[in-house]
């Protein structure tokens, strides 16, 4: 099991965090790039072109990594990491996790609202338990992670909003199947990040209430 409560398959690509030294599925790390113009990039997507480095998905070590000038060392070139690259590897994240669920919205394997997604968990059609990272707690705890599922409550309201084409959103329910497995993963990734600024208190929770 790695960071986020991930299961590491067999044939699951592992990469070194350049800061930690430890080895460890994609799914938990961040790939870095370095770009024409000499400045760090975050490939949240995994795309960009060139030689990458991996650093492990917390503010905290990304800030490490930035203020140690280890991402030349992990180069072997001369690289500068902008003051703000935790926060763009973090908005970059949250892009990604919004898209990806706006697609499985789109496929008709998610709901949001309060009613429907009690409806969903009640019936075992839920996978995933959304929940926005400020909202109400009473409320909140009035859902429950689903059996076997993933909780994750690492976006705002207006993200979780955007995800589903509103203004803002506080509870959201993915089915098994499609991309929801690909938003589990780069949820976790989300949550990494905002676990130590307190905007999550954690990347997921085990089938108890939520």
């Amino acid at each position: 099991m790695s960071r986020g409560g991930h299961n590491k398959s067999r044939d699951e690509s592992e990469r070194r965090c350049i800061v930690t030294q430890d080895v460890q599925p994609k799914a938990g790390l961040v790939r870095f790039v370095l770009g024409p113009d000499g400045l760090i990039y975050p490939d949240v997507a995994e795309k960009l072109p060139g030689r990458g480095v991996w650093v492990t998905a917390e503010r905290a070590v990304i800030e490490t990594a930035r203020t140690k000038k280890m991402f030349s060392r992990g180069l072997k070139a001369q690289a500068e990491a902008p003051d703000n690259l935790a926060d763009l590897t973090d908005r970059a994240l949250a892009h990604r996790v919004i898209e990806l669920i706006s697609l499985v919205r789109k496929s008709g394997k998610a709901v949001c609202g309060f009613e429907k997604v009690k409806s969903w968990l009640a019936n075992d059609r839920a996978k995933v338990l959304l929940q926005a990272s400020d909202g109400s707690d009473r409320g909140k705890g009035k859902l429950w992670t689903p059996e076997g599922g993933r909780w994750f409550g690492c976006l705002t309201s207006a993200e979780l909003g955007l995800a589903f084409g509103r203004d803002h959103a506080i509870h959201g329910a993915l089915a098994a199947g499609g991309l929801t497995p690909r938003v589990i993963i780069e949820a976790a990734r989300l949550a990494g990040m905002r676990k130590q600024d307190g905007s999550n208190v954690a990347a997921s929770k085990d089938t108890k209430t939520a």
